[in-house]
């Protein structure tokens, strides 16, 4: 009886010690809906491929390298040696608009800096306009 007391009470102090993790994501100051409204663009266009294409060569323009592309998925990982960047966008089509999702990491660390979504977004809207403009 006095083995069983002793492993539940190594057990229960295991459970108690290992159950108040918590990951990078959690102890962020920002809310999860605030990281992902900054991470989350709209475009207004329906065409799927073109919008992954342009992801693809926006990633190539900002220095990383495309690691993975899956069309029927919607997502393109790339990786930046400059920058030690791990990126993965999402698009996903909605009625007349796609969704395009960015998620960036820097050496395993989720980057919440607006204004790195910010400025791939506005290479990605530019690539798209100059795409839909027949300019390039």
């Amino acid at each position: 009886m006095k083995q069983f007391i002793a492993v539940f009470m190594l057990f229960s102090l295991f459970f108690m010690f290992f159950s108040c993790a918590t990951t990078g994501a959690l102890d962020s100051q920002q809310s999860q809906v605030q990281i992902r409204n900054y991470q989350t663009k709209s475009f207004d266009t329906s065409n799927k491929n073109n919008v992954l294409r342009n992801v693809i060569a926006t990633m190539q323009d900002l220095g990383f390298i495309i690691e993975k592309a899956d069309e029927t998925l919607g997502t393109v990982s790339g990786y930046s040696f400059k920058n030690k960047t791990n990126m993965t966008v999402t698009v996903r089509q909605q009625g007349r608009q796609c969704i395009v999702r960015a998620n960036a990491e820097i050496n395993n660390n989720a980057v919440t800096e607006p204004l790195a979504y910010q400025n791939f977004f506005n290479a990605l809207a530019q690539s798209l306009f100059l795409t839909a403009n027949d300019i390039i």
